[in-house]
């Protein structure tokens, strides 16, 4: 049994994902697993993975079925004591599993361990703002806010995806807010404060191009939890706060564009979380 188990979902990404399987591959902390979910690549992913000779790899090419199916399937063959997951077209820096090992060890009481992470855009290194400051304990009211944590710099505890459950397979994207908000409703997690992996934006397949309108996946997410009633008072209370302003946000942009099913939809939301 592997200590780490490392996740790539890939959709017609050769080219990224050549990099991204390389950081893994190259990592200076040697025992990991990495798995491949080819959800459907119709250009040279499989004969790219076929030229790599590594007992260490697993490869899973499945009909596409979308992000949080592939992380699901990964989390299902997955035999770590720890998931990671990598975007391909992110990539780790080559100490990114020796210094997650070394907290973990420091830190046996925490089930979920992230890093820092640099950006990148058309090539150029982006400056993050304060809002993107990674944070560290008890984290909810910094998820309800944004994705506070970079599914690519995360390390956790494969029991977390029993007491948690798994990516919601109804979200075409967001699934990873989603996810960190059940998460970090009831558990602490711990910050590496190092810059262990490096992301790629600009290009034109991210899922945050295709589906531009993505508040309405987070609405979406904050209701799920809000209803399953698995929330402290002080929780809830947050996150109505933050369910409210998203949906007056997608409320005002709805009204621009003449859709009054919309405006009545999130209307309702309000309305019936805040009375």
């Amino acid at each position: 049994m592997p200590y780490f188990s490392i996740i790539i979902p890939t959709y017609n990404r050769s080219d990224f994902l050549k990099k991204a399987v390389a950081s893994v591959l190259n990592q200076s902390f040697k025992d990991f697993e990495l798995i491949i979910i080819d959800d459907g690549s119709e250009d040279e992913t499989e004969s790219f993975i076929r030229t790599i000779n590594d007992p260490r790899l697993k490869y899973i090419k499945q009909p596409h079925q979308g992000v949080s199916f592939s992380r699901n399937s990964g989390v299902k063959a997955a035999t770590g004591s720890f998931i990671c997951f990598l975007d391909s077209d992110d990539w780790f820096k080559p100490d990114k599993l020796k210094k997650t090992y070394d907290y973990i060890k420091r830190y046996p009481e925490y089930k979920i361990f992230h890093t820092e992470e640099i950006w990148y855009r058309n090539k150029e290194l982006l400056t993050q703002k304060t809002i993107h400051k990674k944070p560290d304990g008890y984290v909810f009211k910094n998820a309800l806010k944004l994705c506070c944590i970079s599914i690519s710099t995360a390390a956790i505890s494969r029991e977390i995806f029993t007491q948690i459950g798994m990516f919601d397979e109804n979200l075409p994207a967001c699934e990873d807010y989603d996810f960190w908000l059940r998460v970090s409703a009831e558990f602490p997690v711990k910050l590496i404060p190092e810059f262990m992996t490096e992301k790629k934006g600009g290009h034109q397949d991210q899922l945050s191009k295709k589906h531009p309108a993505m508040d309405k996946f987070r609405i979406y997410s904050i209701k799920k939890i809000i209803d399953n009633n698995r929330l402290s008072d002080e929780q809830r209370l947050l996150a109505v706060k933050e369910l409210e302003r998203k949906c007056i946000i997608y409320i005002k942009g709805a009204k621009k564009r003449d859709k009054s099913k919309e405006v009545a939809y999130y209307q309702n939301i309000i309305d019936k979380h805040t009375r």
